[in-house]
């Protein structure tokens, strides 16, 4: 990888300084797998956003399907999506969001970092967004100031974090989108962002997010590993104050 940086808490106090409209939609924990925590999260969750061990089990089953798909195919990803290949060291929180954000009918500030460099992506493939992504200070400069305030103490750029950050969005079939027909039910996807993967993955049929990326974490990635070491964030609209 070309850099380091400073690893990232699951802390995304860094949205509203890169852009995002807090007022309107904001990152909020998401305690447990259980029904009625799920039901905890304001509706509708537009992106999901998993914290988790790397352990040699998940390195194992991360390469075979890595190598499956670039070999078989996979069920077509919506091409609009916008996608990043890691190539920065301890990046992963901050591409985390940035694919949650950039994926999901949000409110931006305009001229923030993160509508400026969405505007810069559109026509990029995913190398020349990580290489952008690398080459601006947009970024590198709220994620230092994030990590720095975590709530322990960040350790350095250069030490080994077994931890990493993946994203899931619900994007509708592609023919459906390219027909002009509106996408209903069993049309829409669940799918993975992660940098360190061979590209978007689709993850199956998607009906509600939070419910379907909750049960597919639980289903795939719980199993993989023996640590506890899990922290999961929805993208959500603010809870509505209690009036009483």
């Amino acid at each position: 990888m070309a850099s380091r940086w400073v690893p990232l808490e699951s802390n995304p106090d860094w949205s509203s300084k890169a852009g995002l409209v807090t007022s309107q939609d904001e990152f909020t924990d998401v305690y447990g797998f259980d029904q009625e925590l799920l039901a905890m999260v304001p509706r509708p969750a537009k992106a999901v956003v998993l914290l988790f061990p790397i352990s040699e089990a998940y390195e194992k089953q991360r390469k075979e399907e890595d190598a499956k798909i670039a070999k078989d195919g996979q069920h077509p990803v919506d091409p609009t999506i916008l996608w990043i290949k890691q190539t920065i060291g301890n990046a992963c929180g901050t591409m985390g969001l940035i694919h949650a954000l950039a994926n999901s009918n949000v409110t931006l500030e305009p001229e923030s970092p993160l509508s400026k460099f969405i505007e810069l992506c559109m026509e990029k493939s995913p190398e020349e967004r990580s290489k952008l992504l690398e080459t601006t200070p947009l970024f590198a400069d709220i994620h230092a100031t994030a990590a720095a305030a975590g709530q322990t103490a960040a350790p350095s750029a250069d030490e080994r974090v077994d931890l990493h950050f993946t994203c899931f969005v619900q994007a509708p079939s592609p023919p459906s989108r390219d027909e002009g027909v509106e996408v209903e039910g069993d049309q829409r996807r669940l799918v993975e962002l992660d940098g360190r993967r061979v590209g978007p993955i689709d993850r199956g049929v998607c009906g509600d997010l939070l419910q379907d990326a909750a049960r597919f974490i639980k289903d795939t990635y719980v199993p993989l590993s023996t640590s506890l070491e899990f922290s999961m964030l929805a993208l959500a609209p603010p809870a509505a104050e209690d009036s009483a």
